[in-house]
C-alpha cells in the first residue's frame, strides 16, 4: 500500500520540498503546548464564515442587482470552503462570481476569483484561460501577473512561470517574496526559500496582519520541517494556532510530528480527529491509513482507505484528489489507475504528474514505457520524494542498479519527511 501523506497548502502557492533532514536532539511535541487547540468547539473560523454568508445573503435577497453584495459572497464562500473543506461552498462561490462577471462593469476582480476558485478546484487550464484574457485587456497587470505565476506554476509551464516572476521582482514585496520562494524550491534550493520566506515574515509581521502571519507562519513551518528545522517548524505551527486556533493545516502538521518523529500514532490519530469534526475532508484519511498501516493493522487501513475513495468519489470535487486516487488504486486497480493517470497529465503536464503516470505504467508490467517517462518528464526535473521514490521503483525494474543508490542514499536523509512507512521500503531499494 505505501500511501505517503503529501502535507497540502491551504493556498494558492504549492510547495514543492526538499529531502534535506536532520535529526532534532530532543523531543520537542508536547501535549501541553497544544492541548487548548484541540477543543471541539474551536471552530471560530467556520462561524466567521457562515455569519458572513448569513450577512451578505440577507442583503443579496433585497437587491439582487447588488454587485458588491454578489462579490462579497462569492469571497464568503470562499472563506467558508478554506474553514470547513465543505465542497458546497466552493462550487457556491463560482457560481457567485460567474453571476458578477456577468453583470459587473468592472471585472477585474471577479475574474482573479474565479481563476482562484478554478485553482482550488484543480481546474488549472480554465483559470489560464481567464487570466491570459483578463491580462490581454485593461486590467491590474500586477495582480493578475501574481495569478499567472500560480497557475503556470501548477501547469507545468515554468519558462512562463520564471517570465512572469521577472515581471514583479521587487524583494520588498510580499507577493513577490512568496512566489520567489516557491520558484526557489522548485529549482531545489530551499535554503533560498527559506530565506525569502523569513523576509516575507519579516513584512507580515511588520504590518501587524493577521491573515498575511496565519499564512506565512504555517507555510514556514512546512519549510523548516523539511530542512530538518524541527524546533522551528513546531513553534510556528504554534504561532499559527495562537492567532487562529483552529487552523487546520498547523494541527495537522502536528499531527505529523507526533507520527514521523516520535511514532505516535496514538496522539496523531487523536489530533486528526479534533480536526475531523469541523473540517472535514477526504485527504485526512490517507494519513489515518499510512498510521495503521505502520501500526501492523491491515484491516483499519483498508478500510481508512475505503473511506478515503468514497469520500473523494464525490463527483464535486473533481480532479482535486486525483493524485492520491492514482496511488491508492495503483494496487488496487492497476488499469483504473493508469487512465486516472493519463488523464491528471493532461490536466497538469508536471513532473509530479508524469512520475505517477511511470508508477501506474509499471503497476502495469509497462517498465520500459515507465521508464522513459521519468528520464523525459521527471528526472532533474523535480526534488519530491515520491518523485524520487517511484523513479528508483522505475530505474530498479529496469535493472537500473547505479541510478537507484543515489536516490537511496538521499531519500535515507528524509526520513522525517517521507515517514517511517515509506522509509522502511527505502531501505529495500
Amino acid at each position: 500500500m505505501n500511501i505517503k501523506y503529501l502535507i497540502y497548502t491551504a493556498t494558492v502557492v504549492l510547495l514543492i520540498v526538499s529531502c534535506k533532514n536532520e535529526t532534532p536532539k530532543a523531543e520537542i511535541v508536547e501535549t501541553s503546548s497544544y492541548e487548548a487547540y484541540l477543543n471541539n468547539v474551536n471552530k471560530q473560523s467556520t462561524v466567521n464564515a457562515e455569519q458572513e454568508v448569513a450577512y451578505w445573503s440577507k442583503r443579496l435577497d433585497k437587491d439582487t442587482t447588488g454587485i458588491g453584495d454578489i462579490g462579497a459572497l462569492a469571497g464568503a464562500y470562499s472563506s467558508l470552503f478554506d474553514a470547513s473543506g465543505n465542497i458546497n461552498a466552493l462550487k457556491n462561490s463560482e457560481v457567485l462570481y460567474k453571476r458578477a462577471i456577468e453583470i459587473a462593469a468592472s471585472k477585474d476582480p471577479y475574474v482573479r476569483g474565479l481563476a482562484h476558485n478554478y485553482i482550488s478546484q484543480h481546474r488549472f487550464k480554465e483559470a489560464k484561460t481567464l487570466l491570459e484574457d483578463l491580462y490581454a485587456g485593461p486590467t491590474n497587470k500586477r495582480a493578475t501577473e501574481f495569478m499567472l505565476f500560480d497557475v503556470y506554476m501548477e501547469l507545468g509551464e515554468y519558462e512562463k512561470a520564471d517570465q512572469m516572476l521577472g515581471n514583479f521582482r521587487n524583494n520588498g514585496d510580499y507577493n513577490y517574496l512568496i512566489r520567489v520562494a516557491k520558484w526557489s524550491d522548485y529549482n531545489g534550493e530551499l535554503d533560498s526559500a527559506i530565506r525569502y520566506l523569513e523576509k516575507a515574515k519579516d513584512i507580515a509581521e511588520s504590518r501587524d496582519t493577521k491573515a498575511l502571519k496565519i499564512w506565512t507562519y504555517s507555510n514556514i513551518a512546512d519549510f523548516y520541517g523539511h530542512a530538518g528545522r524541527l524546533n522551528d517548524s513546531y513553534n510556528h505551527y504554534i504561532k499559527t494556532l495562537e492567532l487562529q486556533p483552529d487552523n487546520s493545516y498547523s494541527k495537522k502538521g502536528i499531527a505529523w510530528m507526533k507520527y514521523s518523529k516520535e511514532k505516535n500514532t496514538t496522539e496523531a490519530n487523536r489530533i486528526l480527529d479534533s480536526i475531523i469534526v469541523h473540517h472535514n475532508i477526504p485527504d485526512y484519511y490517507l494519513l489515518k491509513a499510512e498510521m495503521a498501516e505502520f501500526d501492523g493493522d491491515t484491516i483499519k487501513a483498508n478500510a481508512y482507505l475505503d473511506t478515503f475513495m468514497e469520500k473523494a468519489a464525490n463527483p464535486m470535487y473533481g480532479a482535486m484528489y486525483n493524485t492520491y486516487k492514482i496511488e491508492v488504486l495503483v494496487d488496487r486497480d492497476p488499469v483504473k489507475a493508469l487512465a486516472l493517470a493519463n488523464e491528471e497529465v493532461n490536466n497538469r503536464e508536471t513532473p509530479e504528474a508524469y512520475q505517477l503516470l511511470a508508477l501506474a505504467q509499471l503497476k502495469n508490467g509497462q517498465k520500459k514505457e515507465a521508464l522513459k517517462t521519468i528520464e523525459e518528464h521527471v528526472a532533474e526535473k523535480t526534488y519530491e520524494p515520491m518523485a524520487l521514490y517511484h523513479s528508483a521503483l522505475v530505474y530498479q525494474a529496469n535493472g537500473l542498479k547505479d541510478k537507484v543508490e543515489p536516490i537511496k542514499e538521499e531519500l535515507q536523509g528524509a526520513s522525517y519527511e517521507i515517514g517511517p512507512v515509506l522509509a522502511a521500503e527505502v531501505e529495500k531499494l
